[in-house]
């Protein structure tokens, strides 16, 4: 089979797939990508860089759409190249986020497209005016409206699409559902697993955690708003006097993903340490940046409270993989949370404004190791049951991707 894959930051949700399909001698495996490092064997990949960079001064509810024309017509043309050398796809898959995969269609029409969905914008019921704080402006259902132009023409690009959750499924308008299934990308939940023998070594000291001390754990792609650091941080100050050997590892970068961007030079991870001051003792709380894989699976495995905070928005991989390691997970009381996590039974539901409930639950599971093991059990049994890598995902994106072959 031959198989076309499309995303801008190899290889995106499409590891594993990608790294099975490239497995097999009978299938031939070409990824499109602005990212240039990174291999997967089996897998060629294509370089596109966009022509030029976004109109200056264009209408500023088009930028977006824009970046997503220049990108999409880059892999139409690296398509028109791969069909003129006689490469034509069985199945093509690709994420509708950045436009890419907009103009396939228009090279190869007879084969079928697997469109990754991962967000459709609203003014309501998401992330938009989570914070009561937020309020909507005439302008922000307008730009959020013209901000899902790259969703429409994507879905009506795409044979199939492909969500994650069915909760960010819900989101896409219900003419489209149909076409939508939930296959969520999966956790490997070998590699990631329990392991009572863990230890970590803070780096630039000489202090060691070992699984089983207070330790608290945050991990996000970066530390911001959309991700729930500043409550967070603002819980840290209880935590910290409450429990006197309590350490904190804290993971994830200073840009900004999600949401509004800060003045130049400014962070969210600056902004919370001025706000707290010396409520907070800095010789406990270790701001650890980005860190290799094999580190962060490290740090969960020796989590004694592993606090994952997030708006009503796309759900990480790091809390079901906290989940997978065995960690009881403090998390938000927001969906896609919910969809996963059961308060009591594998994992903990807190307030997200709540600084003192985050606090309170985290507290609770410092003063006695043991008091949520049952939780901690249920957590991992819950992703082995539904979120499972080789027994669950991968099968379930495999019989789409052949259902489409067919």
């Amino acid at each position: 089979m031959k198989i076309l894959f499309v995303h801008q930051n190899f290889p995106g949700q499409y590891l594993h797939l990608a790294r099975h399909l490239g497995a097999s001698s009978n299938n031939e495996v070409i990824f499109i990508t602005q990212r240039q490092d990174a291999t997967i064997p089996g897998v060629k990949k294509i370089i596109y860089k966009p022509q030029r960079v976004v109109t200056r001064g264009i209408h500023h509810y088009l930028g977006d759409t824009e970046t997503g024309i220049l990108n999409a017509q880059e892999v139409a043309r690296i398509a028109l190249d791969l069909k003129a050398s006689g490469f034509v796809p069985d199945v093509m898959l690709g994420h509708n986020g950045w436009g890419e995969i907009w103009y396939l269609k228009d090279v190869f029409p007879n084969t079928p497209l697997l469109g990754y969905f991962e967000f459709f914008y609203r003014s309501q019921g998401a992330d938009v005016c989570f914070d009561p704080n937020e309020q909507l402006t005439p302008d922000t259902s307008p730009r959020l409206r013209t901000k899902n132009v790259g969703n429409l023409l994507g879905l009506e690009a795409a044979d199939w699409g492909q969500c994650p959750t069915q909760w960010q499924r819900s989101l896409y308008p219900l003419r489209y559902q149909s076409i939508l299934s939930v296959a969520h990308e999966g956790i490997d939940t070998q590699a990631v697993a329990p392991n009572h023998a863990a230890h970590f070594t803070i780096p630039g000291t000489d202090i060691t955690l070992n699984h089983g001390d207070e330790v608290v754990t945050y991990v996000a792609r970066n530390l911001e708003p959309h991700r729930g650091f500043p409550s967070f941080m603002r819980s840290l100050p209880n935590i910290l006097q409450s429990r006197p050997k309590a350490h904190v590892l804290i993971v994830g970068g200073e840009e900004t993903s999600y949401g509004p961007r800060l003045p130049a030079g400014e962070t969210f991870r600056q902004r919370m340490l001025d706000e707290l001051g010396n409520n907070i003792d800095l010789k406990r709380v270790h701001f650890l940046s980005k860190v290799p894989y094999s580190t962060f699976i490290k740090i969960l495995q020796i989590s004694r409270a592993h606090v994952y905070l997030t708006y009503p928005f796309v759900l990480s991989w790091s809390m079901l993989e906290a989940m997978s390691a065995g960690c009881l997970v403090i998390g938000s009381r927001t969906p896609p949370v919910e969809e996963v996590i059961q308060d009591g039974i594998n994992g903990i539901l807190v307030d997200f404004f709540s600084p003192n409930d985050i606090a309170q639950r985290v507290v609770e599971a410092l003063e006695d190791a043991h008091r949520h093991d049952e939780i901690r059990r249920n957590a991992r049994r819950t992703i082995v049951d539904r979120y499972d890598l080789r027994t669950i995902c991968l099968p379930a994106q495999l019989s789409l991707v052949e259902k489409l072959a067919l």
